[in-house]
């Protein structure tokens, strides 16, 4: 994902063991994103210091008005592994649908 502003609109973060930067949340809406559109279980995530397992939980969760499907990551780091679990925004998955639609306008 190219554009980065605005990630923290895209997922919504329920627990973490590690500081998350943009970079990171973008990593984990990206392959989240593609979990939820292809119903698989899990993904893999591979980013300049990162990698680890994203798993779809198959489920939805809410933090107040914020809802989404929810998934769980297993990171290692090069400060030691940690556990994210998070949401993608309903706002995350409207902007995936649009993405999508505008490259395939544009192969078109």
């Amino acid at each position: 994902m190219a554009e980065t502003t605005g990630t923290w609109s895209l997922i919504s973060v329920l627990f973490s063991t590690l500081p998350l930067s943009q970079a990171l949340a973008t990593s984990l809406y990206e392959v989240a994103r593609g979990l939820h559109r292809s119903g698989e279980g899990t993904g893999e995530l591979y980013q300049e210091e990162v990698e680890g397992k994203v798993v779809n939980l198959r489920r939805s969760f809410a933090l107040g008005a914020i809802s989404g499907p929810g998934f769980e990551a297993d990171l290692e780091t090069p400060g030691g592994k940690g556990k994210v679990r998070f949401l993608v925004t309903r706002e995350g998955l409207e902007h995936g649908k649009r993405r999508e639609r505008l490259d395939a306008a544009l192969r078109n």
